[in-house]
């Protein structure tokens, strides 16, 4: 009896530590995300732009240059995304379409990308700060990294195409008024 006590208090001393030890899935996202800080990439946790999800999912961002904001736009996969929504390419549909059309130096590094995107990948947003990839990490870094040049050059040709050209107007200034 006085074993099965003294069994019983080391586990409870252990226990703490167990908890402490990451999980096969920490052990494996903590070199990708590593990875994709080393590539320039931003890694957050937030709740992505898809209806009904309010959970915090892991967002990839890539940054355009503060001088050249990008569009504004949402792409969702197939399987998240209603019927009733516009189709971009098999698999993908706009949830928020671009106001003007996609220069063709983004339209087809987009495409490629898209097609070769797992399919946790289930978000890409465009927002004047950065273009985000919305995903459940389902890959390693060595895969990953395979897609940080390609949404480089999409964010480079979507940099400077934001929706609105120009900054805030003073107020009391007539859109096209010389200024006094």
């Amino acid at each position: 009896m006085v074993w099965l006590l003294i069994l019983f208090v080391l586990l409870l001393m252990v226990s703490p530590v167990l908890w402490l030890k990451p999980s096969p899935r920490q052990r494996r996202i903590a070199p990708l995300r590593s990875a994709a800080i080393k590539a320039g990439v931003q890694v957050k946790l937030e709740s992505p732009p898809l209806h009904g999800i309010s959970t915090a999912m892991p967002g990839y961002r890539w940054s355009y240059p503060q001088d050249a904001p990008g569009p504004r736009f949402v792409l969702v996969r197939d399987s998240e995304a209603s019927d009733a929504l516009k189709a971009f390419i098999p698999g993908w549909r706009w949830r928020i379409e671009p106001l003007r059309p996609l220069p063709e130096a983004a339209r087809k590094p987009l495409e490629a990308l898209l097609i070769r995107l797992p399919q946790d990948a289930l978000v890409i947003e465009s927002r004047e700060h950065g273009i985000t990839l919305w995903w459940w990490e389902s890959q390693g870094a060595e895969r990953f990294l395979t897609y940080v040049d390609d949404f480089r050059q999409l964010r480079d040709a979507l940099a400077g195409r934001a929706d609105r050209h120009e900054g805030p107007r003073p107020f009391g200034h007539a859109e096209g008024a010389a200024p006094e």
